[in-house]
């Protein structure tokens, strides 16, 4: 009988600190989300262009169509402001010449127009409403993927991730919607609830901002069986929900290709608002660009070379990652380590802003999982998310870019290489090596699960669980991945 009551003490001893940890855990993400809530209303108060990136970017070229205006000719878009009495010469000189160059895909007028129909002032309430609620309920799903690994860890980072997203409800870029859209697809395929909603937000997400999570996508389609599956339907449904709007652009536009090329060129062009480069007024601050190539313009400012340098730097960590994803046999601890690399390594190559961060979420399920098996990896882990999202955070930048001016540095050269480089390198970087972390994680417990089952189907003992930190022969795997590679790999190699 003691023993009974023993085992009975102990049970549900421990259910009840996993309870108060996953409650601590929800307290933490509650607090993230009302700092976001209270900081991001004052400092939208504050702003002199609020939610500019809504108006400017979704909501005015969405009524402009429906007016049966070219929302892709800078002249038509102009003309629509000026006959609808827009305030566009209160904004600033690089708002105005963002207003009227819409780079967006005609594929997300279907997303846009139910909001262009409503007056501005509703339509703005509902983005609002869409995009914060949305980043929170996220916010708590990714919480939920790794509540069972570690509750209180994954609300902590995820409540310093909120905290820091303050500018989405500053300037309403569509990544607040699209990213919380995004994760809550992801956590409907991962635990096979509410698939056809899932479905749904991923083409959404598709057809607005395709550059944010195409790689997402990308990862469900590698995956193989149930999942590639669900990509394809992800496809069709962005086919059914996009085809109409890019046959009604089409209609009003015919020559709308080469305008929104033109648009991004302009976008892209020395000093121009999508320039990684120094020249750029708009690539450092608030919502600085954060791709790869800001770190390769401080060195050499010329797209000759920093792009090249950037795709060789980001190139042979995607195929790894695609290589990875491609020959392995799917698991949830697998594609959250997944998940977690490519939602860093996703925004390195291509144009990106601080705002597109908020993805990061997607590597907390991983973080946590890594953090509940102790050891050096799981440390390694936590300090890595903690270093990216602050780094990536918006409260992080404003901080220090008043302490900067409040020195009143002199402007000597030295002095403006400096702050440049304090200024451009965290955030690339962070996500450089929160990706390359991750990618190496995912790499090796792959690659050790091809070794194990080798070794059970020839009769050996198989090896302890694909972890870094042990001893692991990799002669066998890769000569049955790459039949002709050269037997060149004599020894057993150490992965810690």
């Amino acid at each position: 009988m003691a023993g009974y009551h023993a085992a009975f003490r102990k049970e549900y001893g421990d259910r009840f600190k996993m309870n108060k940890a996953r409650m601590d855990g929800i307290y933490l993400l509650m607090i993230g989300s009302m700092m976001l809530i209270v900081l991001g209303a004052a400092l939208g108060s504050a702003t002199h262009d609020p939610m500019i990136d809504f108006l400017g970017g979704i909501y005015n070229p969405a009524k402009c169509l429906i007016q049966h205006c070219d929302p892709y000719n800078e002249g038509e878009l102009l003309r629509f402001y000026q006959a609808n009495g827009i305030e566009y010469q209160q904004l600033t000189a690089m708002d105005r010449i963002n207003v009227i160059r819409f780079v967006y895909p005609p594929t997300g007028f279907s997303f846009a127009a139910p909001f262009a129909l409503l007056p501005r002032g509703p339509a703005s309430m509902l983005w609002m409403l869409l995009m914060v609620g949305g980043l929170i309920f996220a916010s708590f799903l990714a919480w939920n993927l790794g509540a069972d690994s570690a509750p209180v860890l994954a609300g902590g980072l995820i409540g310093i991730l909120l905290a820091n997203s303050e500018l989405l409800i500053v300037i309403g870029n569509p990544s607040g919607v699209v990213i919380g859209l995004c994760v809550v697809a992801v956590w409907c395929f991962l635990k096979e609830r509410f698939v056809s909603v899932g479905i749904l937000f991923l083409a959404i997400c598709l057809a607005v901002k395709p550059q944010a999570v195409g790689l997402i996508w990308l990862y469900f389609f590698l995956a193989g069986g149930v999942y590639r599956k669900r990509a394809m339907q992800t496809l069709l449904v962005l086919v059914a929900i996009g085809l109409p709007s890019v046959l009604w652009v089409w209609h009003v536009s015919p020559h709308w290709m080469s305008e929104l090329h033109s648009n991004v060129q302009a976008f892209a062009g020395h000093g121009g608002f999508a320039d990684p480069g120094p020249a750029s007024t708009s690539s450092h601050g608030a919502g600085r660009i954060i791709n790869l190539q800001t770190v390769i313009c401080v060195f050499r400012d010329d797209p000759r070379i920093y792009n090249p340098v950037s795709y060789l730097i980001c190139a042979p960590l995607l195929l790894l990652w695609g290589f990875v994803t491609l020959r392995t046999r799917f698991s949830q601890q697998k594609a959250w380590l997944a998940l977690a690399a490519i939602a860093a390594l996703s925004m390195l190559p291509v144009y990106h802003r601080q705002y597109d961060t908020k993805l990061l979420l997607l590597t907390v399920p991983a973080c946590a999982m890594l953090w509940a098996e102790g050891g050096l990896i799981g440390r390694i882990a936590l300090y890595v998310n903690i270093a990216g999202f602050v780094l990536c955070g918006d409260i992080w930048w404003l901080l220090l870019s008043a302490f900067v001016n409040s020195l009143h540095l002199p402007a000597t050269m030295l002095t403006v290489k400096m702050l440049t480089v304090l200024e451009v390198f965290p955030v690339p970087l962070s996500l450089l090596v929160m990706g390359i972390f991750y990618l190496w994680v995912y790499a090796s417990r792959s690659f050790g699960s091809v070794v194990k089952a080798e070794s059970v189907s020839q009769g050996e003992s198989p090896l302890a669980p694909a972890q870094p930190g042990f001893r692991l022969d990799l002669k066998r795997p890769l000569n049955r991945l790459f039949p002709r590679l050269p037997d060149i790999l004599d020894r057993k190699i150490e992965l810690s």
